[in-house]
């Protein structure tokens, strides 16, 4: 059985849910898409913030492209107030729970934006009382880009 489903979100379209409790460190899903290296991410005219851009930075050398209907963890939303986290392994991104999920409590993690010039661009609709009002964090291994 699937940890997760997807369900209405009061943060964006659409969410992922805990589909049954969730312990602490649980593997949950895998961020899949397409690798790419920077270049092919610099030149292709898809990653131009006009759009909802699901993109990965995996390391200096390769991005992971989400935007794809199989990708079913595209729909995590991001929450000041996470109650998951992203890790790599090799060119593989996972989902996991950083502590215990109840059944029914949508999945988040924090986007990891920067502190850039286009920072406003991404508000940010979590509700957490700890939100900062957009998608920021000074400090990210990894990036997401979702904008409507």
């Amino acid at each position: 059985m699937k940890l997760y489903k997807v369900k209405k979100s009061s943060i964006d379209n659409r969410g992922l849910y805990a589909a049954r409790d969730i312990k602490n460190r649980a593997k949950i899903i895998e961020y899949k898409g397409k690798v790419l290296t920077k270049k092919q991410v610099e030149d292709n005219p898809k990653f131009d913030n006009e759009k909802a851009i699901y993109l990965f930075n995996i390391n200096k050398k390769y991005d992971l492209d989400g935007d794809f209907a199989y990708n079913t963890a595209r729909l995590i939303n991001h929450s000041c107030n996470p109650n998951c986290e992203v890790y790599g392994t090799g060119l593989k991104v996972w989902v996991f729970a950083i502590k215990n999920i109840k059944k029914g409590e949508e999945l988040t993690y924090d986007y990891g934006f920067g502190y850039d010039k286009d920072y406003k661009d991404f508000p940010c609709r979590c509700g957490a009382k700890n939100c900062v009002g957009y998608i920021v964090r000074e400090e990210s291994r990894w990036r997401i880009k979702k904008k409507k």
